[in-house]
């Protein structure tokens, strides 16, 4: 599923598709600007979005076999609510 398809679905709901693009967008971007300031967002029975930071590491280059240094740098986690595992099992 796809934007486009996710806004449809809602639009089914009752919306109109105008709305629904609307409400998605005011929902993607309120979860992006709280995760871009550090915070978590909990979606009760949904789950979870957070930040975690991954430390700076050692690799190694697979074509030269030389090691390199990985930059750290912060990733986003999602951590599905009971309900919504549940209903996916």
């Amino acid at each position: 599923m796809n934007k486009t398809d996710l806004v449809n679905a809602i639009a089914a709901q009752g919306l109109s598709k105008a709305d629904s693009k609307k409400a998605l967008d005011a929902v993607l971007d309120a979860i992006s600007g709280a995760l871009k300031e550090g915070d978590k967002v909990a979606i009760l029975g949904f789950g979870t979005f957070s930040i975690n930071e991954r430390p700076a590491r050692e690799g190694i280059n697979p074509a030269t076999k030389e090691k390199i240094t990985i930059a750290a740098k912060k990733v986003v986690k999602f951590k599905a609510g009971a309900e919504l595992a549940a209903g996916v099992n």
